[in-house]
């Protein structure tokens, strides 16, 4: 009873004044996932905790009157992909609103297609600026939401922290030069450093590298003792594993492309690395959550992030269709937009004027013995 509380607690504020009554006709919620190929791990615990989300509402009373459905296509990781489903979910299934899209190459490929079919977006994990605010007019895109932080924010905490926190000197930065989220965390450490008056070069790889090891020893001969890792999980694995092959030992941090998944690749190499992610695992607000999803699926959850911001935001998505009060894209749309304090699993849910969650801490960890433990948290107004 203890653990599951916290759950229980959360789904009665939020749920408390929705409409109860006789089941009609479902309310669709379309969800974009990668259930297959790289970052299928993500996308099967988004899905899943989206799920459990559905579930617990509907067994509240639903929304407005009535339950919600989930409808979920995997896109595999592929933008083009993403457009396809995306248009599928608005003209075909008549969702809405849509959950999911956890990469930010694909937010930025579906953000056309929702904001004419005037259907809200709210991603999991696209930190680029760029999916919330064009960056060609400097205006918001009207129907794309996050529940991540951003990049900007991102990216100075992970070059704060080499630099202030580890006393690197000298910076060296490897990313993916073709993928928008690895490109704009670049972008934001490599501008921090310059800030912090810290010398900094960028290795550059593209998707689908394997041997890192032409970037490691160019960086350990520039003199880097501390290398920024900007991009996804596989490859953050490889680079680290590669290093030690090398036998060099800076200090590595990573952003929230992490996954558990790293440590089978990189191994024991993996010790003593630095993580920024938005949240612990281990908090104890997710006791509750993470033995419901055991409860239902009878097993544990490796990707507590993605469960958890998979089951948060359909909260958010039930809380503006019941705060609109009809099921109509532009309603919904205001709905978010103005949403102020709402109570979710992990924190608590402001919208800011750029339709990012306002002052969402981030929490530093660093990898002992085979897992991540919890060292600090960090918000926007830290040092």
């Amino acid at each position: 009873m203890k653990k599951t509380f916290g759950v229980c607690l959360v789904l009665f504020i939020l749920l408390a004044g929705l409409g109860t009554g006789e089941a009609t006709e479902p309310i669709k919620i379309g969800y974009l996932a990668t259930l297959t190929g790289e970052g299928a791990t993500w996308g099967q615990h988004e899905r899943d905790g989206a799920l459990l989300a559905i579930r617990d509402i509907n067994a509240a009373g639903g929304v407005l009157g009535r339950p919600l459905e989930l409808i979920c296509y995997d896109v595999k990781g592929k933008p083009e992909d993403a457009v396809t489903a995306a248009r599928r979910l608005i003209y075909d299934d008549h969702v809405a609103a849509i959950g999911g899209t956890n990469y930010s190459g694909i937010q930025l490929a579906i953000a056309p297609i929702a904001d004419k079919g005037e259907t809200p977006v709210i991603s999991s994990t696209a930190t680029n600026p760029a999916v919330t605010v064009d960056p060609n007019t400097g205006k918001v895109r009207p129907y794309m939401f996050r529940i991540c932080y951003t990049d900007p924010y991102q990216g100075k905490v992970i070059a704060d922290y080499l630099i202030k926190k580890c006393g690197a000197k000298k910076l060296a930065i490897i990313g993916d030069v073709g993928d928008p989220y690895s490109e704009g965390l670049t972008e934001f450490v490599t501008k921090r450093a310059d800030e912090l008056g810290v010398e900094n070069e960028f290795w550059a790889f593209r998707g689908g590298d394997v041997d890192f090891r032409a970037q490691l020893t160019a960086a350990r001969e520039w003199g880097a003792d501390a290398v920024a890792l900007t991009m996804l999980y596989k490859e953050m694995g490889l680079v680290i594993k590669q290093a030690a092959e090398l036998d060099w030992k800076p200090f590595f941090m990573g952003g929230d492309g992490y996954s558990p998944n790293i440590f089978e690749i990189a191994g024991d190499a993996m010790e003593g690395t630095f993580w920024v992610y938005p949240m612990s695992p281990d908090d104890p607000l997710l006791d509750g959550l993470k033995a419901e999803f055991k409860k239902e699926y009878g097993k544990d959850s490796t990707e507590v992030l993605n469960m958890t911001q998979g089951y948060d935001i359909i909260l958010m998505l039930a809380h503006a269709i019941e705060t609109a009060g009809k099921v109509e894209g532009p309603a919904i749309r205001d709905a978010i937009e103005n949403t102020k304090d709402l109570k979710v699993t992990h924190f608590t849910w402001t919208v800011d004027e750029e339709h990012n969650p306002l002052n969402k801490p981030a929490a530093i960890l660093q990898a002992k013995d085979g897992d991540l433990v919890y060292l600090e948290t960090w918000r926007p107004d830290s040092e």
